[in-house]
């Protein structure tokens, strides 16, 4: 997607895109968004993530007045069960599925926010760089959708590349991301990709979202979003 200031903006599936920081975004750029049908952004990182760089546009709040913020992260900060696994932060699809395990209440709260958006429009999910945590998400949203192995791998694998190249332009943010030369990066690639898949076809997502308390009612319409979008949902 090319929004104005957007970095690693991708269509997912259905009514459904991710991103990276929304505070990337310019004033130009929410419009886009907004004429783009999108009605709900869905942030998946922690609130104490939440706050504009001296690096980011000065975009005033009315630019997404017309758009739902929504805080709905994938994790507990800090939780030790987790970081023990993952270190300081998941960036790794291999550790997906631990999240999955020990957080299933705030990936249901995801997709109860996908529901509950889907009458008003299309849906926008980010994180801070717009590959794990936003990775996690939109393959299981791909998996609901019906998309192929080859399509989640692939969308995991353009999201990598988006923030690679993100580091390459303007550096990575800290210590913890380095740009990686191609020689190095396809074959990561290769296997991350394959590790969601591994991930999402594990999961079953429609079966865990039940289990772990969605409604039917809810699953219905985050299932509709993800296959038609809003245009068709709104005309259902």
């Amino acid at each position: 997607m090319d929004w104005d200031g957007a970095v690693n903006a991708w269509h997912v599936a259905g009514g459904v895109y991710r991103m990276g920081r929304r505070e990337w975004l310019t004033a130009s750029g929410w419009r886009q968004v907004f004429d783009d049908g999108i009605r709900t952004v869905v942030d998946l990182r922690n609130t104490a993530e939440v706050r504009r760089r001296d690096t980011d546009p000065v975009v005033p709040a009315a630019a997404w007045s017309d758009i739902d913020l929504v805080q709905a992260p994938t994790e507990e900060p800090d939780d030790p069960r987790f970081t023990t696994v993952t270190g300081p932060y998941m960036n790794d699809p291999a550790h997906y599925a631990e999240n999955a395990r020990l957080f299933p209440e705030n990936l249901v709260a995801i997709f109860r926010s996908i529901a509950r958006a889907a009458p008003k429009g299309d849906v926008l999910l980010h994180c801070a760089a717009g590959r794990d945590r936003s990775g996690l998400v939109a393959a299981m949203v791909q998996d609901l959708a019906g998309d192929t192995d080859e399509a989640i791998a692939e969308g995991y694998r353009r999201a990598a590349r988006g923030i690679n190249e993100r580091y390459r332009t303007h550096g990575p943010p800290h210590s913890r991301e380095r740009y990686l030369a191609e020689a190095e990066l396809a074959p990561l690639l290769e296997r991350r990709g394959l590790a969601v898949v591994a991930f999402v076809r594990g999961l079953d997502t429609r079966s865990y979202l039940l289990a772990n308390g969605l409604p039917e009612a809810e699953l219905d319409a985050v299932l509709a979003i993800c296959r038609t979008g809003a245009d068709t949902l709104g005309s259902m």
